[in-house]
């Protein structure tokens, strides 16, 4: 029996051996790292680690690492409303986004709706920057959030263009590069983020646990979004996922290292590709962008994305649709509908995301499996 194909990378990454090795040993200090005794200092050394590996990653300053559950808490984190630049400064009190963050951006933290602003994508699912420009002069300094690889596309954002307007206006740059940690070369101070979210999940690490990075020093939060003990910093209340932590410094170092992959991964990816296309009328989106090297989404009219998704699976291949499930019920991608994709070709969707442990029988495999599915389609129509 042959063995499955995970190329959902994109939604989790397989845990790496390092890091469940160091979760392990996590696991096995008792101590509560905000103690003064010796088991409280060791599972603080744990934590100030990783803390370090994390900032090293992005090129931050490790003071600047705020450890929390993951990604959506570390865009929830940077979503509020008050932050200056320096005690003097005004605060944000409005946010723009733009039209394809994920769900966590765009449900807006703790702005109301009429504070909250969408600005606009091409065809090729990047921010128009123009649209961008427009939004930011109509008001007050604002609040910006724009990822830098789109999740479903792994079309990469304008992130340093889009900084220098945020900037030039007073405002405060978020950037959700959870994406791109470990697929990209990845560097704040170059692409002018304020505030940074990353996760630890899709680079290896373990599930539950991320950070958001401020970035500058003289950004002062308007407060704790989760109140309680003085953790981290006073910046987030809670005692801290000592394991979870460990595990998401180990596999933050490795990421760093591992950047020489992302040009095997883009000769695989553009390989599955051209296999797509032979002999089917596909889509692959965002194709005249920048993109993650690690992604592909793509389309064939007439094709249910589920069932292109069950059927791959059933082929022992896990892929996985374009469209976001809530509730058991398949939503359009409002990544796709922002794009100005045609309904039929949205409802086709799928993503196909490699990662460092892909090899060339995984696309040889996925590429037959295709074949077989994309010739059952045009003979049913």
């Amino acid at each position: 029996m042959q063995s499955r194909v995970y190329l959902d990378w994109n939604a989790t990454a397989p845990l790496r051996p390092e890091v469940r090795e160091a979760v392990v040993r996590a696991m096995d200090i008792c101590g509560n790292p905000s103690s003064v005794h010796a088991e409280g200092r060791k599972a603080r050394h744990l934590i100030e680690d990783a803390r370090a590996a994390v900032a090293m990653a992005i090129g931050a300053q490790a003071e600047g690492i705020v450890f929390v559950s993951g990604g959506t808490e570390a865009n929830a984190t940077a979503l509020v409303q008050g932050w200056t630049r320096g005690r003097a400064g005004q605060g944000c009190e409005r946010l723009i986004v733009s039209a394809i963050e994920h769900p966590s951006v765009l449900a807006g933290g703790s702005f109301t709706p009429d504070k909250v602003a969408h600005a606009t994508v091409t065809s090729d699912g990047t921010i128009d920057l123009d649209a961008l420009q427009s939004l930011i002069q109509d008001g007050e300094p604002p609040l910006v959030s724009l990822m830098l690889a789109n999740n479903e596309t792994g079309a990469i954002q304008p992130v340093s263009q889009a900084a220098s307007l945020v900037h030039a206006a007073g405002g405060i740059l978020h950037v959700d590069a959870v994406q791109a940690l470990g697929r990209i070369p990845l560097d704040v101070r170059v692409l002018g983020a304020d505030l940074v979210s990353v996760s630890a999940h899709k680079i290896g690490g373990p599930k539950g646990v991320g950070a958001l990075a401020i970035v500058d020093p003289e950004l002062q939060p308007p407060a704790s979004l989760l109140k309680g003990g003085g953790q981290e910093r006073n910046r987030r209340a809670g005692t801290e996922n000592v394991a979870g932590i460990a595990g998401f410094g180990v596999a933050a170092a490795i990421a760093g290292v591992d950047l020489e992959e992302f040009s095997r991964m883009q000769a695989l990816r553009d390989r599955l590709e051209a296999g797509l296309a032979e002999g089917a009328d596909v889509t692959i989106f965002s194709k005249g962008a920048p993109r993650l090297p690690n992604t592909t989404l793509f389309a064939m009219a007439g094709m249910r994305a589920e069932t292109a998704v069950i059927a791959f699976d059933l082929e022992g291949i896990a892929v996985s649709s374009g469209a976001a499930c809530s509730s058991g019920k398949v939503q359009p991608s409002h990544v796709l509908t922002a794009m100005g994709v045609p309904a039929e070709l949205v409802q086709s969707a799928i993503r196909i995301s490699l990662g460092h442990a892909t090899k060339e029988d995984d696309i040889d495999r996925a590429l037959k499996a295709w074949i077989k599915l994309s010739g059952v389609l045009r003979k049913a129509s």
